[in-house]
Parts: structure tokens; C-alpha cells; sequence
């Protein structure tokens, strides 16, 4: 059975379909007459129409068929980043946050990489893993023969928990719209999932990233790669080798030779 957070964001996932489409009330459903039951087949009547609600965070229509141009998804991200500049939706964030950070990186990237939320570095200057844990990625980037310019970096949350705790669900449940919309408008080929928080979010799932690395998930018809968060392997140095077997897998199906 699904679950009360699931089926909420369906609901909320449906309404911002509906608004996409210019849609912006719906009909009241009609009372039944006394002697109207279950296998009454008479015809519908046309009754007032009742308004979308509005206080639902916007959540992405499901993806297009045709990816936006480089111009036009960076116009979106924009449109999206403002959005949630102004999001009061997780009150205690809100009021602690210096900034809120959104993402950063090629908006018409073949591959994302996900992490849990902003740390004090990043809530400081505003962009994803510029902190240690940032360096870390951005070394193992460069081991892939990539740069950071090439893919793009974002998080679940895009306000800084204070103490750097752990995200709460209702946190997850607030920011799952525009990450979701993040994703919709870059439409990456991969996704590399930083820690068990940023891989049970992307994948509505409770198995623990121990698990879940090491071979491919699927969001949406996009592969997943999950690993462990950088923040971990400054801590378990020996994490290391296993990050970065899945990086070579991740790279052989990018079809990126390494040296």
C-alpha cells in the first residue's frame, strides 16, 4: 500500500500538471440524488468549478521526449533557482539559512552527482561541495577525466540543516519538488548518488547505500550510480577503493575510457 507522503506528492505532482496546462479549476464533484447507487449510469452534470489549490510546491511534469536547448534550460533553471530563493516552506531552514543553494554546473549535462544538503561552506558562498568533502568530488571528477564544468552538482536540500544534521523528511518532502525539476529540465543521461541520503531520496527507498552501490538503480529512464557521500571518505579513508569501482563502472557505461 502506498504510502500518505507518496501518495501527497502524486496529488501535488498532478495539480502542477494541470496548472502547466493552463488548467486552473476543476469541477465540484456532484452529490449523489437518494435513490442514486453504485450502478446508476446517469449522465454527468456540469457543476461550478472549483480553483487548483496553490499551496503545493511546484513539482515538474513528467520529462519531455525532447531535451531544452542549452539557452532554454538555462532560462528554466533560473525561473526555478528564484523560486527557491523565496521557498518558506521549512520554517526553521528558512530563518537559519545564509543563502539557499541551488546548483551548479552544465545544464546540459550528461551526468549529475547528488548529494544530501549544503554544510556551512556552502550556505556561505551559495554553490554544492566547495567544503572538504567538496575538493574530494571535485578530485574524483578530475580522476574520471572530467571537470566540474562538465557535469552538474546539486543536493536534496537546498538550505544548509543547522549543525549540518541530518535532513528531516518533511525537509525531503519540501525540496523533492524542485529537485525533481532540477532533473526534469537537464535531463542528464546519469545520475551519481553522494550517500544514503541523496540515494533513498532519488529512489524511494530504505535499502541502505551499502546495498544499493555498486550497480545501476533507475529513476525515471535514467541510470543511477549510487556510492558513498565524499563527507564519508574523509572519515573512512578506505572507502575509497570502492568509490571509485563505481566511478569505473559509472565511466565504462558513459563510454569514458580511463588511463
Amino acid at each position: 500500500m502506498a504510502s500518505a507522503d507518496h501518495l501527497q506528492r502524486l496529488a501535488r505532482q498532478q495539480l502542477e500538471s494541470l496548472r502547466q496546462a493552463g488548467i486552473t479549476h476543476l469541477p465540484k464533484p456532484q452529490k449523489k440524488s437518494p435513490g442514486q447507487g453504485k450502478g446508476s449510469r446517469s449522465a454527468p452534470k456540469t457543476g461550478a468549478l472549483e480553483p487548483v489549490p496553490e499551496d503545493s510546491p511546484t513539482i515538474a511534469p513528467a520529462a519531455s521526449d525532447r531535451p531544452l536547448s542549452r539557452d532554454d534550460a538555462i532560462a528554466a533553471l533560473r525561473v526555478a533557482q528564484q523560486e527557491v530563493s523565496r521557498c518558506p516552506l521549512c520554517v526553521e531552514l528558512a530563518e537559519t539559512r545564509t543563502q539557499t543553494v541551488f546548483g551548479v554546473g552544465n545544464p546540459r549535462a550528461r551526468l549529475c552527482f547528488l548529494g544530501e544538503a549544503p554544510g556551512a561552506d556552502e550556505d556561505r558562498q551559495g554553490e554544492p561541495f566547495v567544503g572538504r568533502a567538496g575538493q574530494l568530488l571535485t578530485k574524483i571528477i578530475e580522476a574520471c577525466t572530467l571537470k566540474r564544468e562538465d557535469v552538474y552538482i546539486l543536493n536534496v536540500l537546498k538550505c544548509r540543516p543547522p549543525g549540518n544534521r541530518t535532513p528531516l523528511p518533511h525537509e525531503v518532502a519540501n525540496c523533492r519538488g524542485y529537485l525533481d525539476r532540477q532533473l526534469q529540465i537537464i535531463q542528464p543521461e546519469y545520475i551519481c548518488c553522494l550517500g544514503s541520503v541523496a540515494a533513498q531520496t532519488l529512489l524511494e527507498t530504505d535499502v541502505p547505500i551499502s546495498r544499493l552501490r555498486g550497480k545501476f538503480q533507475q529513476y525515471r529512464g535514467i541510470d543511477v550510480m549510487c556510492t558513498y557521500h565524499p563527507a564519508y571518505l574523509l572519515r573512512n579513508p578506505a572507502a575509497k577503493r570502492e568509490v571509485w569501482e563505481d566511478m569505473k563502472r559509472l565511466m565504462t557505461a558513459m563510454g569514458i575510457k580511463l588511463p
